[in-house]
């Protein structure tokens, strides 16, 4: 299903029953790399996943993109289907997001679930993100294959999987370079640490113990910056840690969402 909302089309999926959970994805993929998750939480909530903005079957205009724009397709997907407030669950790009979302209207969000993400782009990885995205530029998205599955998945995974290796492969070679060049340059722009003391929504921090870009260490530091957050470190996992750990992510997560029951869920 699509929505005309903030400029765009906007390509979402809606499943399940019970109170709204939505989930928001990471860049390079689109609304399916959630099907791991799809039957756990369907038992429990309504589901809506969306592509964002570049991704999937939304639209992908040229030019950069902000975060800040990126939470307004949220905001304006919500409006559209006429959700007043949801659960938000955001891994990688999805986690930036979610945190604008929190940080804006904090009345929308029953909680908060950030996952392999960061709350600041250190200026370290800036020189990764220019050779990124001139590398797509000249050859497209096809070209970051290999080093993305490696920074994705543990080596023994990739070696035990090689199924749903050619399945995100197909994700990302099919992110349009344009999609993938605006959201490339929103990235590197976060610096929302020092802002993190604002969110109000109970929250839950997931890291993979072997993801090396959004690494414990950072969770950690959300985690000391949002009042009263929780941190779980899923091990055998690097950053699609809803994939390469599917069974523990839907656990601890389903666990988190129920303890919220009562409380204003």
């Amino acid at each position: 299903m699509k929505v005309h909302a903030n400029g765009i089309d906007i390509h979402y999926e809606v499943a399940g029953s019970g109170p709204w959970l939505t989930l928001s994805h990471s860049l390079a993929c689109d609304l399916s790399m959630w099907e791991p998750q799809l039957e756990a939480f369907c038992r429990h909530f309504t589901v809506l996943r969306y592509d964002t903005r570049g991704h999937g079957q939304s639209s992908a205009p040229e030019g950069a993109y902000s975060l800040a724009l990126l939470r307004d397709d949220a905001f304006a997907l919500l409006d559209a289907l006429k959700i007043e407030r949801t659960h938000f669950l955001g891994l990688s790009m999805g986690g930036m997001i979610a945190q604008h979302v929190a940080l804006t209207q904090p009345q929308r969000l029953a909680s908060l679930i950030l996952a392999a993400t960061s709350s600041r782009t250190p200026a370290a990885a800036l020189p990764l993100w220019q050779e990124r995205l001139s590398l797509v530029r000249e050859k497209g998205t096809a070209a970051l294959v290999d080093s993305t599955l490696e920074r994705w998945f543990t080596a023994p995974y990739r070696v035990a999987h090689p199924e749903v290796m050619a399945r995100i492969a197909a994700l990302i070679v099919n992110t349009p370079a344009a999609g993938y060049l605006g959201c490339g340059q929103a990235i590197p722009t976060l610096d929302l640490t020092d802002r993190l003391r604002e969110v109000t929504a109970p929250t839950l921090v997931l890291a993979g113990a072997e993801d090396a870009a959004t690494s414990p260490a950072v969770a950690r530091d959300i985690v000391a910056a949002i009042p009263g957050a929780r941190l779980e470190v899923i091990a055998g996992a690097a950053h699609l840690v809803n994939i390469e750990q599917a069974g523990r992510f839907n656990q601890l997560v389903l666990a988190f969402l129920g303890s919220r029951k009562g409380a204003g869920s």
